[in-house]
């Protein structure tokens, strides 16, 4: 049986830092990011089937959010001021982004290939799903940024005016829900969140 060095590679995922020109009082590595996002994406979903007549697979959209950064290990993460500093760029690294999603499904055996490359590869993403990633991806990126504000660090103040105009461009029945019912809590400390339910 021939070797694969898609998990190895995807491992690594943890030793890229998010946000590599901001000083962060706590550094956020890709896989946590990945997770998070996986986490609220799920959420996002279930809000949209359960509240607003939604038919979306919540469980595969928790996997495409698991993904969604994977391309990420041979990339790197690139600042978003450099991502998007001009059109041109934004489409290059778009054109970088897909050649690294292919090398990691080509990674994949065979025989297990048309289970991951979907998963990586967002071509293969329906408009649905790609919305719930996206909104999911923002919406942690906004976490990010009231997690560093509650702890002093203003450096994250742009950031976060940023993320609420792409949030509000994004903006859904489902991610009202989550900003109203779960994003106040991130205002609050640990023994603010942990007095309703003691152990």
């Amino acid at each position: 049986m021939k070797q694969s060095h898609f998990f190895a590679h995807l491992s690594r995922l943890k030793l890229i830092n998010r946000w590599p020109l901001m000083r962060n009082v706590r550094t956020e590595n890709v896989s946590e990011h990945s997770l998070q996002v996986a986490m609220v994406a799920h959420a996002l979903a279930a809000i949209k089937n359960r509240k607003f007549a939604g038919q979306v697979n919540a469980e595969r959209i928790a996997l495409l959010a698991m993904y969604h950064d994977a391309s990420e290990v041979l990339t790197g993460d690139l600042p978003t001021p450099v991502k998007y500093f001009n059109s041109q760029i934004a489409q290059e690294y778009k054109a970088i982004e897909k050649i690294a999603q292919q090398k990691l499904v080509d990674m994949v055996p065979d025989e297990l290939r048309d289970i991951f490359a979907p998963l990586i590869d967002e071509h293969a993403y329906s408009e649905d799903e790609k919305s719930i990633v996206k909104q999911a991806d923002a919406l942690c990126a906004y976490l990010k940024c009231l997690e560093e504000l509650s702890a002093g660090n203003n450096e994250f103040l742009l950031a976060k005016t940023r993320l609420e105009k792409t949030l509000e461009s994004r903006r859904s029945p489902e991610m009202d829900y989550f900003m109203e019912v779960f994003v106040p809590s991130f205002h609050l400390s640990l023994d603010e969140i942990s007095q309703d339910s003691p152990l």
